[in-house]
């Protein structure tokens, strides 16, 4: 697939983060100790800023952005990586160190668990940041948590200045520097993130019992610090939108046979950042956003399940002709 041209703003410019992901799929999670047979092993380029460029892109979006990847044999693979999935290899640079590297655990009812060394993805800088020609000029910038603060700070005042919009996915989740909720337009994040935001910003988080109220409940205080749009996502729950001056609005998780849920998470924000750089409504990026999401968890693995536009638009049309009780 070619990589898609940046014309007319219509871009997604992403601070990325490149791993090689190793997964395996077992029947339930390991004991401290314990080794256990795995039912398939994959190993393949990830990470969540290439999950989400790659997830925008094969919907149909151009995408621009930075990925840190470290001088050893991983980082070797990763320019590859990127144009065998139709993303620009000159998004790369290279720093000293190792590549960043991730492993994780999918069990028998498709929970998982993972854990990510960041490696090179933390030498990715304010001034890689400032040297990206193309961030002003993009639809919206879309940064995630795998890489630190000061390229993250530097990109969202960059595009604040030049009026673009911010879409923040504070994963995996550390106290947010000051300010930064600030220049960020939409904010993307579970409900476990969205608890530990709260509880870092001195608020009270939501009792977890009714998706929707209390997902407002976590989601109002946020939008007081910045943010015009919260986004808590509620796994099996669906998702719930957050503006201010507006009711909640409740997306209902898409009913799959969950094989493998890594990933899930990336292909909801990617579809979401996606629908929003094509203009659409919020409802329909909501829509898509839960369906990107339901595809990826019914397939193992992240890189080669992330759905093409086709792909989502077969699903949809499927999903339209169910029942209403086929969703959760």
């Amino acid at each position: 697939m070619a990589a898609a041209r940046l014309d007319e703003n219509m871009f997604l410019f992403v601070l990325g983060s490149f791993v090689i992901a190793c997964s395996a799929k077992v029947d339930r999670f390991p004991q401290p100790g314990e080794s256990l047979r795995a039912n398939a092993f994959t190993a393949e380029a990830g990470g969540k800023g290439l999950n989400l460029a790659l997830g925008a892109h094969r919907l149909g979006v151009a995408v621009d952005g930075l990925f840190a990847v470290g001088e050893d044999p991983f980082g070797q693979l990763a320019a590859q990586a990127l144009a065998d999935a139709g993303l620009s290899p000159a998004m790369i640079r290279r720093c000293p160190g190792a590549t960043g590297a991730g492993i994780g655990f999918t069990d028998g009812a498709g929970e998982n668990c993972l854990a990510v060394f960041p490696g090179a993805n933390r030498l990715l800088t304010a001034e890689h940041v400032r040297n990206a020609a193309a961030l002003p000029h993009a639809s919206l910038v879309l940064a995630q948590f795998e890489i630190d603060d000061p390229p993250i700070a530097e990109a969202f005042a960059l595009a604040r200045a030049a009026g673009v919009r911010t879409l923040l996915n504070p994963s995996p989740f550390r106290a947010l520097p000051a300010n930064l909720l600030s220049h960020t337009d939409i904010l993307v994040v579970n409900a476990v993130e969205a608890v530990q935001l709260a509880q870092s910003l001195g608020l009270r988080p939501g009792s977890d019992t009714d998706p929707v109220p209390d997902a407002a409940a976590l989601a109002n205080p946020l939008l007081e610090h910045g943010p015009g749009l919260v986004v808590v996502t509620l796994g099996g729950r669906g998702a719930v939108a957050c503006r201010p001056e507006h009711p909640p609005l409740h997306q209902p998780a898409f009913a799959v046979d969950a094989v493998d849920t890594l990933g899930a998470g990336d292909a909801f924000t990617a579809g979401l950042a996606a629908g929003l750089v094509q203009g659409r409504p919020l409802e329909k990026c909501l829509e898509r956003a839960a369906a990107c999401g339901a595809i990826v968890a019914g397939r193992i693995g992240v890189f080669d399940a992330l759905p093409t536009a086709g792909e989502l638009d077969r699903f949809l049309a499927g999903a339209s002709r169910k029942t209403p009780g086929t969703q959760g």
